[in-house]
């Protein structure tokens, strides 16, 4: 952060900030421009934040929802953490707006995040949060990760059904989706097997 930011942020006033710099107090460095930027200190493994996610699409499965929380519980119990925050969605993983997620993944002191399966915290994207997660210093862990072939392909199921059910206005398209994943799993099959 910039010295102005650090000295608002600490109560003191800019020309204190600046002492300290000087001083060498401060783990801070001056970029060519001129600007001094303090480094955030590093939070230590202890006091890293533990949080389970769990995610279903629609109120139908809330049941799943519940069992999907115990079982993050149980791994964390297993893996002795300390569990600080269970956070439960009733959202699409398609759907980019989502307060608690998002809210989750803001909170700095949050050094861990739990999940089941990838695709419970996001359909597409989940490379680019889990890298920016771990330059903060810290991490995603998924209770079942999966194939990354099963994942294009659960991918672009999920695409299709979002864009048929935008297009018709109903849940319905589920079933066309399915069809098609279906047919796009023989096709697969059919390449593997030549």
């Amino acid at each position: 952060m910039r010295l102005s930011v650090y000295a608002k942020k600490t109560g003191v006033t800019y020309k204190t900030a600046f002492r300290w710099w000087k001083a060498g107090k401060l783990d801070a460095y001056q970029m060519d421009t001129g600007t001094i930027i303090v480094r955030e200190p590093a939070i230590s493994a202890e006091q890293l934040q533990v949080a389970l996610y769990a995610r279903v699409s629609s109120a139908e499965q809330k049941e799943d929802l519940e069992r999907q929380m115990q079982r993050l519980k149980d791994y964390a119990a297993s893996k002795g953490y300390q569990v600080t925050k269970m956070v439960s969605e009733l959202a699409s993983g398609l759907n980019d707006r989502r307060p608690k997620l998002m809210k989750l993944l803001t909170d700095a002191s949050v050094g861990i995040v739990v999940i089941e399966h990838r695709d419970r915290l996001t359909r597409f994207g989940f490379n680019y949060i889990e890298q920016l997660m771990q330059m903060q210093g810290r991490r995603l862990e998924v209770l079942f990760p999966s194939d990354t072939d099963t994942d294009l392909v659960d991918d672009f199921i999920a695409v299709i059904t979002s864009m048929a059910s935008r297009i018709s206005g109903r849940r319905t398209s589920k079933r066309r989706a399915e069809k098609i994943q279906q047919c796009v799993e023989q096709v697969m099959k059919a390449e593997d097997a030549s």
